[in-house]
């Protein structure tokens, strides 16, 4: 059946008027790309000015830094805030040997300006929109974001700007007094002792109540995190997957922490925060780090020392162990059986009980170490297998040295 001539008028205007739909949002999109091309080339100039600035400075210091600090931020400008005014406090006499940058994620408007208003940090940004795919089912698709904002800040600063050694803060932390020359002493640590993998300024179980000597420093198996330095060799291996160069390398933690994390809102939904994060002790004695004798951290001479440390203390058996160690005036140790049997434990002093990796927060060797009630005195939990460790390993750290004596510990 043949269309009348206004059918045809008809169809004629639709599709025109469908074409002239379809250009006006193709220019529109044009002109968004354009737009958008014209910001990212501003941005990257005025990240580049900002870069340039920073590293000049550096050169014109002629000072090698100790590392750079990151603060990596997101969308919390009120906290990151408080952690460039708390950072700034001490890093300003030190800022050639600590060059600070804010590495933000994503687009926060706030964040951003609140970044570029400082002119002695340098401003980065990470801009991520391909869709984050979870490795399990109901996994947390935040921690895989900030998984790739570390990735690529570290990066920036360990390839692009070729830093030998970093500091990763996050944007809800505060400093102590001492926390630059911390970890200028250990950055010598960690670049001459090959085990260990990172100096972290944090101790899980550094709350008020457990801790008393703000010199004393251990090695841990366990990962503390919360302010963290690490090296570009360590990094370079690190990068390509996290969790497959361990290789029983360990870490150094403070007794008593010299980062305090005020977050109480965040990834981790204020978890634990009231609890374990509220109560902890940020350092505020004076130490001078660069005159402290840091050997006794190297692996050997630590493991030996506190082998016997652990092998001197009090040891206590039985359920009612805990309230044993109540009524002792020395160093004790309880052994725990399992991880259940350790967060039993753990529960009657209120230490964390956590464990990650089959690892209980801050242990090396599966011992747990904590001050009781603020004293001197110490409390070690210790794994079933955490004293013949120590033995075999001290038996052979003294072969290694020709002594064939076997240390009794």
């Amino acid at each position: 059946m043949a269309r009348s001539p206004c059918d045809l008028r008809i169809l004629l205007v639709a599709a025109a008027a469908a074409f002239i739909y379809i250009q006006e949002k193709i220019v529109a999109l044009e002109e968004m790309k354009i737009r958008q091309d014209e910001e990212r080339v501003h941005l990257k100039i005025l990240i580049q000015d900002l870069e340039k600035r920073s590293v000049q400075t550096l050169v014109n210091n002629n000072v090698a830094p100790v590392a750079a600090v990151v603060v990596m931020a997101c969308n919390r400008p009120d906290y990151l805030q408080r952690t460039v005014e708390s950072i700034l406090k001490y890093q300003t006499s030190v800022a050639s040997k600590f060059p600070l940058f804010i590495s933000q994620d994503g687009i926060n408007g706030e964040v951003k300006k609140k970044a570029l208003s400082y002119n002695e940090i340098t401003y980065m940004q990470h801009l991520d929109l391909e869709p984050v795919r979870t490795e399990r089912p109901g996994e947390l698709i935040a921690y895989y974001k900030i998984a790739k904002h570390y990735k690529w800040a570290l990066d920036e600063l360990f390839i692009k700007h070729n830093f030998a050694r970093v500091i990763i803060l996050e944007d809800d932390m505060e400093i102590a007094p001492d926390f630059f020359d911390y970890f200028e002493a250990a950055a010598k640590l960690l670049d001459n002792d090959k085990t260990i993998m990172a100096v972290s300024s944090w101790n899980d179980n550094g709350q008020k109540q457990f801790v008393y000597d703000p010199k004393a420093l251990y090695r841990s198996d366990f990962f503390p995190g919360l302010g963290w330095m690490l090296t570009k060799p360590t990094w370079i291996e690190l990068s390509p997957k996290l969790k497959e160069v361990h290789r029983d390398r360990q870490f150094i933690r403070p007794e008593v922490c010299r980062t305090y994390n005020f977050g109480e809102h965040g990834s981790s939904m204020g978890q634990f925060f009231r609890q374990y994060l509220e109560p902890i002790k940020l350092n505020d004695a004076h130490i001078k780090w660069n005159s402290e004798d840091l050997s006794y951290l190297k692996e050997d001479k630590f493991l030996i020392q506190f082998g016997k440390d652990v092998a001197s203390a009090t040891p206590l058996h039985g359920s009612d162990a805990a309230l044993k160690a109540h009524n002792m005036d020395a160093d004790v140790r309880i052994q725990y059986n399992d991880q259940e049997d350790f967060e039993r434990i753990a529960r009657q002093f209120g230490i964390f009980e956590e464990w990650k990796d089959g690892i209980p927060r801050t242990a090396y060797k599966g011992v747990v170490v904590f001050r009781y009630k603020s004293s001197r005195r110490r409390i070690y939990l210790v794994g079933p297998d955490s004293l013949s460790q120590l033995r075999f390993l001290n038996w052979t750290y003294a072969r290694m040295k020709g002594n064939e004596i076997l240390i009794d510990i």
